[in-house]
């Protein structure tokens, strides 16, 4: 993600902040030249930019007296709350309703990703059971009902078009009657991508919004013009009710906070931001949770919230006490295999732990990884109930049944076995530590030390160095038994 290298300067200025003894006003006025000259490289807006720049003096000058370090809190909170609200919009956002057919249009230039983008956001809520339909009303591109077509095979979401009817309207309107009569809950209208200046296109918008009365309509806007995001969206409120924003392909280019912060000042409120080619690279945009991960603070109710969602851990209760016992099988570790799977991109997941910025897991380690996964579920597809629960020892005859069922190597097999009994023995101490239990994680917080000696004997060295160290975990679970959400958690 290239707004990580935006996150990556901020950070540098405020380790800058720390790394003084005495805070004076030349130190402060280098730290925040620092993060301006950072923000107006993103292509931020120099008003926005200067706005920030007068208000963090401002806490500077209202918190003179303090101490140094409570004046480094004040100046990093103070940037912190100013890049919060830069991102941020007071308008709320449409909340689709169940029991409801909720019709909702997505406008946009042409090239931005709108097409994708509707069948991403048509995945999103289809994976939170609710059932979703495309409709291509886009007539003007060749190729648009190609390509919705096929995007909707891939994660099996109804579709309509047509190939003969080069009326956008009565393409909509056509769809959204057809599916409302199917009881759906949430059907997506596609339309013709445009630009400010095509009167012919935004007239054809209007009519198809008069036709089907959505209750929202959604502005895609790709990332890479930066702030003239501005520009586009407030002529698209001009022609219709834009009532929020997603903003594409954050992850190709270095306007993207120019681009946010673009949209927000337009009072259009950012709902999803798209991040990369596959259909699970959308995530629900929240201005304090994505400042939070951009600058390597992690996001601990965002984490919470993905594992709960995802795994359900509360659904598998022999599970539950298989882990407190110390024990974990292949069909445990077949399962949470197919959880990670489930919890889309892993960077993603990873920026969410404290300390841990966004970009440690490059694509292509990402892309190989989950490659792994999917061999070794199918490797654990051609085992049989007794080797999934680990009642039978694993010889070399059914070691070679096994590679012979899953097309995979003897030697995959094997890498699969002594990966299963290193999470065993990690498991294993885990238990044995009761690191489950409410009552030991207070325990261990109180004598730190033993967590530590604990924390690098069950995990391996190398992921230990990666995620920061024993210390950052031990920041990070502190910070996770303190939270209402996680203690609620760990009582189950």
């Amino acid at each position: 993600m290239v707004l990580a290298e935006l996150g990556g300067q901020i950070t540098q200025a405020f380790r800058k902040l720390h790394a003084r003894t005495i805070i004076t006003e030349e130190v402060i006025d280098e730290v925040i030249g620092d993060i301006v000259r950072a923000l107006l490289s993103a292509d931020v807006n120099v008003k926005l930019v200067r706005q920030l720049r007068e208000n963090v003096k401002l806490q500077a000058r209202l918190n003179a007296d303090a101490l140094g370090a409570n004046k480094r809190k004040f100046i990093q909170k103070a940037v912190i709350e100013q890049f919060i609200s830069m991102l941020t919009s007071e308008r709320q956002p449409y909340v689709p309703k169940k029991g409801h057919a909720n019709v909702i249009m997505f406008v946009g230039l042409q090239g931005a990703g709108k097409t994708t983008t509707c069948t991403k956001f048509a995945y999103y809520y289809q994976r939170k059971g609710w059932r979703t339909a495309l409709i291509c009303a886009d007539t003007f591109r060749a190729g648009a009902f190609d390509q919705l077509k096929q995007n909707a095979a891939k994660v099996k979401i109804p579709f309509f078009g047509s190939y003969s009817e080069a009326n956008a309207v009565r393409v909509a309107a056509e769809g959204v009657a057809k599916f409302k009569e199917e009881k759906y809950d949430i059907i997506i209208v596609d339309t013709s991508g445009r630009h400010k200046q095509e009167d012919s296109l935004f007239e054809e918008m209007r009519l198809i919004h008069e036709a089907v009365q959505p209750d929202e309509v959604i502005f895609v806007m790709d990332s890479h013009i930066g702030q003239a995001c501005y520009d586009q969206a407030t002529a698209f409120k001009k022609a219709v009710d834009v009532g929020s924003v997603i903003i594409t392909k954050l992850d190709g280019h270095a306007k993207g906070g120019g681009a946010l912060a673009a949209v927000a000042a337009t009072d259009s409120p950012i709902i999803f931001i798209g991040h990369g080619e596959h259909f699970d690279d959308f995530e629900k945009f929240d201005a304090k949770s994505f400042v939070s991960r951009l600058l390597g603070m992690g996001d601990i109710n965002g984490l919470i919230s993905t594992i709960n969602e995802v795994v359900g851990m509360s659904n598998n209760q022999e599970m539950v006490d298989r882990i407190t016992a110390g024990k974990f099988t292949l069909r445990d570790m077949y399962d949470q295999f197919q959880n990670l799977l489930k919890m889309g991109p892993l960077g993603k997941v990873m920026s969410m732990f404290p300390g841990i910025a966004p970009g440690v897991i490059d694509a292509g380690s990402e892309k190989m990884g989950i490659v792994r996964v999917k061999r070794y579920l199918c490797i654990m597809d051609s085992m049989n109930d007794e080797e999934l629960d680990c009642e039978k020892p694993f010889n070399e005859s059914r070691i070679l049944r096994i590679a012979r069922g899953s097309g995979c190597s003897v030697i995959e097999v094997n890498v699969l076995l002594d990966n299963h009994k290193m999470l065993q023995k990690m498991v294993g101490n885990m238990g044995k530590a009761g690191l489950n239990k409410e009552s030991a994680m207070h325990s261990m917080m109180r004598n730190p030390q033993q967590m530590m000696s604990r924390l690098q004997n069950m995990i391996d060295p190398k992921l230990l160095s990666r995620m920061g160290g024993a210390g950052n975990i031990m920041k990070f679970m502190k910070e996770f038994s303190q939270n209402d959400v996680a203690a609620n958690l760990m009582k189950r």
